[in-house]
């Protein structure tokens, strides 16, 4: 009698080894074998635990976090491989006897459905490639945490922006939201200084379909304005944005928060598209699009109109942070201090990522553009549609 590993083992090996095109034989394969599996669905429940658990550990070996391979499964398969995952991944050393078995009760799933399943997310995070570790060279300060009283004003701010109806007030909430960011990330910078130990960080933001480059031109904006560094890894669905830990803090609060305003406006303007899933891309056509909402051209030209706008407006507010600091008691060590860390973000972003191509997005839309610039400034645009800029690894 083979044991349960022995199987499982297999169907992992037949899994990960099939050659494209053959995939679907070896998957059907490895399942009927695991469903079938004379030790009974318990061992290969334990089974697949523990062979779930190598695959894992070799994925983190090559740099990848647990978040990422969460955010690949949404990206690539299907709901019910993103629970899967999450149960593998959080299974440990713990008895796993009953996690297959509980897992197809909640999704009305046979064993053969099940084994499939496993077998699917195992290719697709088995087979991922070697990325750059999302950790910047030499030493990392703890974080600010996100229970830091200033980012839970902040938090509430960016909260009232997405809730209010009324653009304006969206709009002074935000910049009064990146005011209060600038000026924490000023005071921490002279607080901690350029003393040694200190260095930055770098963490992984997702950046989701559809309009993927547009929302990466978005947070590489709010990047910046926040003297950090994003590169975008277009296939992997993040960009990895390298600064001090108060700054990334403040650049995943708000990037979170501008795309809920700016899916708010598009709203507004024209009613919602509905989202594209795995395998499945946006449709094209007229402004009108199907049952009236717009097409994929305006929300593309509006999207990077918002972004190239937002991402003035939130320079401005920092570099009046800035300003407002170096006016007061401890003025003359602001800016010195501010250049020491961005040349120090920068320099480790180009040791993290030697090798960056730089892209332009240009809106084709120009009603998208002139409504993207408004939702962004709350003024018409009048020029010509112009290209946008951001970092690709």
């Amino acid at each position: 009698m083979r044991d349960a590993m022995t199987v499982v083992e297999a169907a992992f090996a037949g899994a990960l080894g099939a050659a494209e095109g053959d995939e679907e034989t070896a998957l059907d394969t490895g399942a009927s074998a695991m469903g079938a599996a004379e030790a009974g669905w318990e061992e290969v429940s334990r089974a697949v635990a523990a062979a779930t658990g190598g695959v894992l550990r070799g994925c983190r070996a090559r740099g990848w976090e647990d978040a990422d391979l969460l955010r690949m499964a949404r990206r690539e398969l299907r709901p019910e491989h993103v629970r899967l995952a999450g149960l593998l991944t959080e299974a440990g050393s713990a008895d796993a006897g009953g996690l297959l078995s509980s897992y197809g009760a909640a999704e009305r799933l046979d064993r053969f459905a099940v084994a499939t399943a496993v077998l699917e997310l195992v290719r697709l995070l088995g087979r991922l490639p070697r990325i750059t570790p999302p950790s910047a060279p030499g030493p990392v300060p703890a974080p600010s945490g996100a229970g830091h009283p200033m980012l839970r004003r902040i938090r509430a701010l960016l909260a009232k922006a997405e809730s209010t109806l009324f653009p304006e007030e969206a709009e002074a909430l935000t910049a009064k939201a990146q005011h209060l960011m600038a000026r924490h990330s000023v005071d921490e910078a002279l607080v901690a200084g350029t003393a040694p130990g200190a260095g930055p960080g770098a963490r992984r933001i997702g950046v989701d379909r559809p309009y993927e480059a547009p929302k990466a031109l978005l947070l590489d904006a709010v990047a910046a304005a926040n003297r950090c560094r994003a590169v975008w890894s277009a296939e992997f669905g993040f960009s990895t944005v390298v600064g001090w830990e108060p700054d990334l803090d403040a650049v995943e609060v708000l990037y979170t928060s501008l795309l809920v305003q700016a899916e708010a406006a598009m709203r507004r303007g024209g009613g919602p598209e509905p989202a594209a899933g795995p395998g499945r891309k946006g449709g094209r056509g007229g402004k009108g699009g199907k049952g009236g909402s717009p097409s994929r051209d305006f929300r593309e030209s509006f999207l990077i109109a918002y972004a190239g706008r937002i991402g003035e407006r939130l320079a401005a507010a920092s570099r009046d942070a800035a300003e407002e600091a170096a006016e007061g008691s401890e003025g003359a060590e602001v800016l010195p201090v501010l250049a020491a860390r961005e040349v120090a973000v920068g320099r480790a972003a180009d040791e993290m990522f030697p090798q960056t191509r730089t892209e332009r997005l240009k809106g084709r839309d120009r009603e998208g553009w002139e409504h993207g610039t408004a939702a962004a400034d709350r003024a018409a645009f009048h020029g010509p549609v112009g290209p946008s800029r951001r970092s690709r690894g």
